[in-house]
């Protein structure tokens, strides 16, 4: 199944397992700064945009309820920036500063993972069954600058939120807006 949808899949895993061995052999030289959001997402979306490799969503989202989110390399690159603009610009954040998201996996969770590379944020996943306790240790342990949740997980955070000597920002993934967070969609 997945050959069918991406084509020629058989080439492309030969193609890695070679430029791995030939790393493992010191036949080529590992680069001084490696990020996977240039590196490797928007040289895909500029073979995609040249021609030269075909056009496969690099993200495809469907919940429970049927709703789809589908980007394409071009697309993912793009919004990735915008984001990570917001974590730097709107939210503060500089490269090496801590990035605590709690929540569900919406399409917003891996897009802000793709940020975070993108702008040498070190991202904190955490699940939405995290307790108050949990995030409480996280945001003290991990010394987190910014913490990331949805409308609906927010109220639970905002009562450790206070405690918290280092947070700098919150941002909200949604529709809703809440006092003291900024909100992702209307940033990017």
């Amino acid at each position: 199944p997945s050959r069918a949808f991406h084509g020629n899949n058989s080439l492309l895993t030969a193609q890695i397992i070679s430029y791995y061995e030939s790393i493992n052999q010191c036949k080529k030289e590992l680069p001084e700064y490696f990020n996977f959001a240039s590196d490797v997402l928007d040289e895909w979306a500029r073979l995609e945009k040249d021609g030269r490799k075909p056009a496969n969503p690099a993200f495809w989202w469907v919940n429970d309820e049927g709703q789809e989110v589908k980007w394409t390399f071009e697309e993912l690159g793009s919004l990735s920036r915008k984001a990570a603009n917001v974590l730097s610009e709107a939210c503060g954040l500089q490269r090496g500063d801590r990035v605590i998201a709690v929540l569900p996996r919406v399409p917003e969770w891996w897009l802000l993972n793709v940020a975070c590379m993108r702008a040498g944020l070190v991202l904190i996943p955490g699940t939405s069954q995290l307790t108050a306790k949990d995030i409480s240790y996280r945001l003290q342990a991990s010394k987190a600058k910014c913490i990331i949740t949805n409308d609906t997980l927010a109220p639970a955070l905002e009562s450790v939120l206070p405690g918290s000597q280092f947070l700098k920002s919150k941002l909200i993934v949604g529709q809703g807006s809440r006092d003291g967070w900024l909100n992702l969609k209307e940033l990017l």
